[in-house]
């Protein structure tokens, strides 16, 4: 029954073949014409590469059947270099020289694309749709890029059931959440708020061994629906830390909370086994007459808003500043922009120990 086999990132062992069905495979791209409202006019400029999964079908399958104009240059005319490397004022420049009027793209693509356009040039392109999945999307990234005009809509996939599960629609969009489920999914949640995914599941993994597929796949992502039917994403269920209090904490909520704050680009939380969250804080950098800085007493209010609005154990107790941003380049963020937590806590394990020097707590 296999059409496909499509890999895995690898980024945290070794990639492993996913065996997709064309049926599976049709059905989620029936799924995305639907709810991308997509027709024969449509220009859809491949950005990414074929080989994500999310591209080959949003890119080559949902153009086929709108009938619609495929434009697939090399990646290097499109930006990118190897995995990681961007050249976004090539990326901004295809857009506008194939007249796209779709897109699918990551995070760091997207923060890349807002930090250099100015106000008004988005009226310059043809785009009516900018979907972005792979990883979380920062809500301050999603409000500069709605603030500029970008038509942006978070969605949310997995490559075990054949790519996208839920989108949020032009006409049908709640910022924050990654949208409604698709026409062809079924999503539910576990006891443990485990994400549970129907319908298009994988035919197996490439060399395991042979055996049904469970009906309803565990995607290790946490989540919960609002009463209108949203998916909200909470965070890894891999990534949860009991604190010394015994309660569990999910660091991508705290860390989600902390980069909505206007002052900060990006947040990681840490707190296993301790009595208080700490958290390492990559400043948003802001234009003065001195050049580049940062205000900490900016950052300490975003703090202090943030743990007004958590629970008294989701918290952060003490935080520190980080070196420099969290990228492929320094290996502390994957190419989509998820933080590879264990290499964060290397580098500032020191530091990270020193503000529990005196277990004594911060948070009121």
């Amino acid at each position: 029954q296999t059409g496909k086999v499509t890999f895995t990132s690898g980024t945290t062992g070794t990639p492993k073949g996913i065996c997709l069905s064309h049926a599976a495979i049709d059905r989620v791209a029936g799924s995305l014409l639907d709810a991308s409202a997509g027709s024969a006019r449509d220009r859809h400029l491949c950005i990414l590469p074929l080989a994500t999964l999310l591209e080959n079908i949003s890119g080559i399958d949902v153009p086929i059947l709108a009938g619609a104009t495929a434009c697939i240059p090399s990646l290097r005319e499109v930006g990118l270099t190897g995995s990681s490397q961007l050249d976004i004022g090539l990326t901004i420049g295809a857009i506008l020289r194939f007249r796209a009027t779709t897109i699918v793209t990551v995070p760091q693509i997207l923060a890349a694309m807002v930090a250099v356009l100015s106000p008004g040039a988005v009226r310059q392109t043809d785009l009516r749709l900018v979907a972005v999945g792979g990883a979380p999307l920062a809500p301050g990234i999603l409000r500069k890029a709605r603030q500029l005009g970008l038509p942006v809509r978070q969605g949310y996939g997995l490559s075990e059931c054949s790519s996208v599960v839920c989108l949020n629609r032009i006409d049908d969009d709640r910022p924050g959440s990654v949208g409604r489920p698709l026409p062809h999914a079924r999503v539910e949640i576990a006891p443990d708020g485990e994400v549970l995914v129907g319908c298009a599941v994988c035919e197996g993994v490439l060399g395991g061994s042979e055996g049904d597929m469970p009906t309803l796949w565990p995607t290790g992502d946490l989540g919960h629906f609002d009463a209108d039917g949203y998916l909200y994403l909470t965070g890894r269920k891999k990534n949860v830390f009991i604190t010394s209090f015994g309660r569990n904490v999910s660091p991508e909520w705290i860390e989600c909370e902390l980069a909505a704050e206007p002052g900060i680009a990006q947040a990681a939380v840490f707190g296993e086994a301790r009595p208080w969250n700490t958290a390492v804080i990559v400043p948003a950098m802001e234009t003065g007459a001195g050049g580049k800085a940062f205000d900490p007493t900016r950052i300490a209010l975003a703090v202090q808003r943030v743990n007004e609005r958590l629970p008294d154990y989701a918290r952060v107790g003490r935080w520190l500043l980080a070196d420099a941003p969290f990228t492929p380049a320094n290996d502390l963020s994957t190419p989509n922009g998820r933080l590879r937590r264990e290499r964060i806590a290397e580098a500032y394990r020191d530091r990270l120990d020193h503000t529990y020097d005196c277990e004594v707590s911060l948070v009121s």
